[in-house]
């Protein structure tokens, strides 16, 4: 049988994906990605199948639009409008490439926003679909929505409105480009719902979450055809680290991590500096992972060390705690490894994962408003000295070794398709 998974996003967004698609294969499918050109070569090396979809999420990112995009943190007006601004145009490109990459196939995965385009191409092709997500989408009043305001009053009723509020925002943006989309590329008519993910819940569309249950448990008012497998992890065990690397690790006590993947700054000199006071104050060693505006190893002191890229289950667990932007798949690594953890988000989910671990009692969230070298350096001196956050992260860590994320989801998919 044969799948395809179509994808949108960054490579944190991409990434678990892979891990799934190899569950898939393992499982006996066929399973051909289709995502954008920059992880051609990642996929093909992992075995899968390959079709371009338009569009590069990282230079959006990076762009001025891209960078005032990041900057609403966890304004839903803001970040709605701004996702229909830049992703918009890739929706609907991706419409017409998604059609081309699902011939031949026998059902899709859809993940993140694909969810505009990849229904649509099922209901083209008549395959059946599952949807898979790295953070919580479906109504509930167990916990806000990802992208709910911070000022809003926590209990169940204003949880549930925050959802369906904010799903229903996105889909009346979107849909106007979903549908004349439609039209030109599918001949099919325009969507008939009036709203998203509560309508998908009435139609029972399976779905599967790809986090811990341990970090956050299923809603009780998701129905049977919602699963929360586990994560998804895409681990690199022969990945070998550069000398340099292994002999700073070796050299004195584990360093502290501060990283932010693709998000860019629009200062990142300012946060070079902030991170390195922090270091200083507290009299920790440090490794900075990429995005630091052009500094070189011979403008950083002794103690603290820049490196480009590693991966992330291989360094995580060298650390003494991590300090990262909050992304869904670097805060499940993080959790994986049992370090504390501090994020500092820029947008979208990340506030909410921030929130996570700090319920959590694993590690503590810092908004880029509050954060300076005495904020930092206080996070750190926090992870570092607390035995308790210490202890239940590295609790947390071996819950979440014990799962098998990617086979609970394969599993899954096997059953729906099947």
């Amino acid at each position: 049988m044969h799948l395809t998974l179509l994808a949108v996003g960054s490579r944190g967004d991409v990434q678990p994906f892979i891990a799934l698609g190899l569950g898939l294969q393992k499982a006996g499918y066929t399973v051909r990605f289709a995502t954008h050109s920059i992880f051609e070569a990642t996929i093909r090396e992992a075995g899968l199948e390959f079709a371009p979809l338009e569009g590069n999420p990282q230079a959006i990112v990076q762009g001025e639009e891209g960078r005032a995009w990041m900057e609403s943190e966890r304004n839903p007006f803001k970040f709605a409008s701004g996702f229909r601004r830049l992703m918009g145009p890739v929706v609907r490109q991706a419409m017409q490439d998604a059609l081309v990459a699902s011939e031949g196939t026998d059902g899709l995965i859809i993940t993140g926003p694909a969810y505009y385009f990849g229904y649509s191409v099922a209901a083209k092709r008549n395959i059946p679909y599952v949807y898979a997500y790295l953070q919580p989408l479906h109504p509930t009043g167990e916990f806000p929505s990802a992208l709910s305001p911070m000022s809003l009053p926590r209990n169940s009723v204003f949880n549930y409105l925050t959802h369906v509020v904010g799903g229903q925002m996105f889909w009346q943006l979107m849909r106007p480009i979903v549908n004349q989309a439609r039209h030109d590329f599918l001949n099919l008519p325009p969507e008939p719902r009036q709203g998203s993910f509560p309508e998908d819940m009435r139609r029972k569309i399976p779905v599967v979450y790809g986090y811990s249950p341990s970090v956050l448990p299923k809603p009780k008012n998701w129905g049977d055809f919602i699963h929360v497998t586990g994560y998804w992890f895409l681990d690199q065990p022969d990945w070998t680290p550069p000398q340099a690397l292994v002999d700073f690790l070796q050299a004195g006590s584990p360093p502290i991590y501060i990283g932010f993947g693709s998000m860019a700054n629009r200062n990142p000199e300012q946060m070079t500096e902030i991170s390195l006071a922090a270091l200083k104050k507290t009299n920790q060693r440090g490794l900075l992972l990429s995005g630091w505006g052009g500094i070189t190893q011979a403008d950083l002191p002794d103690t603290v060390f820049k490196i480009d890229a590693a991966p992330h289950d291989w360094l995580f667990p060298r650390m003494a705690a991590l300090v990262h932007h909050g992304g869904a798949g670097t805060t499940g690594v993080g959790l994986r490894a049992g370090k504390p953890t501090t994020i500092i988000p820029f947008f979208g989910d990340q506030v909410f994962w921030g929130e996570r671990v700090t319920a959590l009692g694993v590690g503590q969230a810092i908004t880029r408003k509050q954060l300076s070298a005495d904020t930092l350096a206080a996070a750190i001196q926090k992870m570092v000295s607390d035995t308790g956050m210490q202890g239940r992260a590295q609790a947390l860590g071996e819950k979440i070794r014990s799962e098998r994320g990617v086979e609970n989801a394969a599993e899954i998919i096997s059953r729906v398709m099947g």
